[in-house]
């Protein structure tokens, strides 16, 4: 059988090149991280593709070597992980993280993940995902018919045939979930949110969706897990750590104003307090770990 050790050395750390931006979004240092794991991404397909964006998978090979904390500002998205480590192997339904996520590597280890679209998880399994956030449950505590899932992705010998596994287990239930207009409505404001930079208060979403305040906290709450204003900010922090970590550090104030912070004692105080570390000091970390 496959294991993590043949997947982790055909791909030496220092031939891993950096992802390109719309990879790297959310990932803390992503060059030092590109040292020490390889990262892979694919795109979710057919009736799945409603409810999942996209599968990732992340391999490192540290024996001999010192521990690494890998750090993400995570998307408001719940993961499916399936994880096979020197702790641990199963699968794992992860929540919405509302603080930094650090995952130590250490060792030999290998995970393949499930990234629901925000709000996926929600209206695929009308579960509350609210109880899940910033945490974690066994696959099989939140979906109890997918024993036996986990051992069958952790065999498969690639990611695609690893993505062919999940979708076709729940193929046949997207084909019958029916269409929620109220989670098509959460895609489009997720959207905009994620791609707008001018959009940075939540007024300007309701606003620009003709909803009341309180609809919008409701939907948000229901299908994503965490309110827009924390889905707003965790989207231009992501924005602000991706130029900074390029080497946009010219005008702080001005990208402070642009990511929609009152000045840039605000967005410093707030960078500092989720990245932990100043705006400049994470830039000239990241530039210098290149």
């Amino acid at each position: 059988m496959p294991d993590a050790e043949d997947r982790a050395k055909s791909l030496a750390p220092e031939l891993i090149p950096v992802p390109p931006p719309e990879v790297a979004k959310g990932i803390l240092h992503p060059r030092e991280q590109a040292r020490h794991r390889t990262l892979g991404r694919l795109p979710a397909r057919g009736e799945t593709a409603r409810f999942i964006e996209w599968y990732w998978s992340v391999a490192w090979d540290l024996r001999g070597q010192s521990d690494y904390r890998a750090e993400v500002l995570s998307f408001p998205s719940v993961n499916l992980t399936f994880e096979r480590t020197h702790t641990r192997v199963g699968g794992w339904v992860n929540g919405v993280s509302t603080v930094k996520y650090i995952r130590e590597l250490s060792g030999l280890g290998e995970t393949f993940g499930v990234k629901f679209r925000p709000g996926g998880f929600g209206a695929f399994t009308g579960l509350d995902v609210g109880s899940l956030r910033d945490s974690a449950a066994e696959l099989t505590a939140v979906l109890p018919d997918a024993v036996g899932l986990a051992e069958k992705v952790l065999s498969a010998t690639t990611d695609e045939e690893r993505r062919d596994i999940v979708e076709e287990f729940f193929a046949e239930a997207a084909r019958h979930t029916p269409v929620d207009e109220s989670y098509r409505l959460v895609l489009r404001i997720i959207a905009a949110m994620e791609s707008d930079r001018d959009l940075t208060r939540v007024d300007q979403v309701t606003e620009r969706f003709d909803l009341p305040i309180r609809t919008l906290q409701r939907l948000f709450r229901r299908y994503v897990g965490a309110g827009p204003k924390w889905v707003l900010r965790r989207y231009r922090l992501q924005d602000g750590a991706q130029l900074l970590a390029d080497g946009r550090t010219g005008d702080l104030a001005a990208l402070a104003v642009g990511l929609g912070y009152f000045d840039q004692a605000h967005f410093s105080r707030e960078f500092a307090k989720e990245v932990g570390m100043a705006p400049l000091e994470y830039a000239r970390s990241s530039l210098m770990s290149g």
